[in-house]
């Protein structure tokens, strides 16, 4: 006798406790969204593409309605993409553009800023004010501004300054505000919807068509890979990197009406970049309380070439061989279609809440 297959999941979702008994009482409809994170993570974002996709390419434009965007690093590189006038052509450049960067072995800080530089401007194109006047999307980029040894992008002086970082962190999150400051350059039509925070030294500066590139390529400066960006117009003089360092997986105030919509890589929030590797760090259910997270799922990881998401290692793991790299961030890409059809099925046959779990 035949077995019956049944496909596996190919997402994990889960709920905050307000998110879960808003879907429980009123399922899920593309209204009820009015602000998405985005994750900083690299190339991981490849491993999600097709997600975002369905997302920005079918879902939400069911509603015509404005939606703030608020992403770091990677998170807002795509969510730029999604801003322009075609966001599924968009964001296939973003992955293609990302796939197709080389990296040779030792390749300075200077020339992968250069190159990451190039990248941005490929993508955007002449298209700031439309991005930044999308009657749908209001993007939101979050960086951080380095104080003390964390300015300068010597490795001597900046490799003593993440060691400072790395052992304040340890000790307690809070510590972090002697070396950054959060900043959020907002939508120039409104700032995000987020409560007053309290953790960090947080400031808001508007968008311009003027300090859009820089904001995005300071979100996407990892320290010790990229150089800083300085002096972003608009803001305080001073130095700027990855929005990550502070909000790796954007474990903010939400104060959006509805269900804040999260596509992500992981089924779980990491407060910081450094707290990649403590696993006591976890998110503020009390904050995420109306947050939909939407992950690929562990069957869906194990199915994909190496068992993973496209990653920054990835550079490493296939230097020299570059053409094997991009295959396999192509073929990954390609799979992710599959997340975004998941997705579309579970919200469109209301068999969404029985797979919620809670986050």
């Amino acid at each position: 006798m035949t077995a019956i297959h049944i496909p596996r999941p190919a997402l994990t979702l889960r709920a905050g406790s307000q998110a879960l008994e808003h879907i429980r009482e009123n399922g899920l409809q593309p209204a009820d969204v009015h602000m998405i994170p985005g994750a900083a993570g690299g190339p991981k974002a490849l491993g999600i593409q097709g997600l975002d996709i369905a997302l920005f390419g079918d879902w939400l434009p069911r509603a015509q309605q404005p939606r703030s965007l608020i992403g770091a690093s990677i998170g807002s590189w795509r969510f730029a993409s999604a801003c322009l006038p075609d966001p599924v052509a968009g964001l296939r450049n973003l992955g293609e553009l990302y796939t197709s960067q080389r990296f040779p072995k030792g390749i300075t800080v200077s020339e992968i800023s250069r190159c990451c530089a190039i990248m941005l401007d490929d993508l955007l194109g002449e298209q700031a004010e439309s991005i930044l006047a999308n009657p749908l999307y209001q993007l939101n980029i979050v960086v951080v501004k380095s104080l003390g040894l964390m300015r300068h992008d010597t490795r001597s002086r900046l490799g003593l300054g993440l060691g400072g970082v790395i052992g304040a962190n340890l000790l307690s999150r809070r510590h972090l505000k002697r070396f950054f400051e959060r900043v959020i350059l907002h939508d120039p039509r409104q700032r995000p919807p987020l409560a007053d925070f309290s953790d960090f030294v947080s400031s808001h500066i508007s968008l311009t068509a003027e300090n859009l590139r820089p904001a995005l390529l300071a979100s996407g400066s990892i320290p010790m890979v990229m150089e800083a960006v300085r002096d972003i117009p608009g803001a305080s003089e001073g130095v700027y990197r990855d929005g990550g360092l502070l909000d790796y997986h954007l474990d903010l105030p939400y104060q959006a009406p509805g269900v804040v919509l999260y596509p992500h890589f992981v089924d779980r929030v990491v407060p910081g970049w450094f707290d990649k590797t403590l696993p006591w760090r976890r998110g503020d259910l009390q904050q995420l309380k109306s947050v939909l997270l939407l992950a690929p799922s562990r069957d869906y990881l194990a199915s994909l070439p190496y068992g993973k998401l496209p990653d920054r290692k990835d550079f490493t793991r296939f230097v020299g061989r570059d053409v094997e790299r991009e295959a396999y961030w192509r073929k990954a890409m390609a799979e992710s279609e599959r997340l975004g059809d998941e997705f579309l099925e579970l919200t469109e046959s209301g068999r969404l809440i029985d797979r919620l779990q809670p986050l």
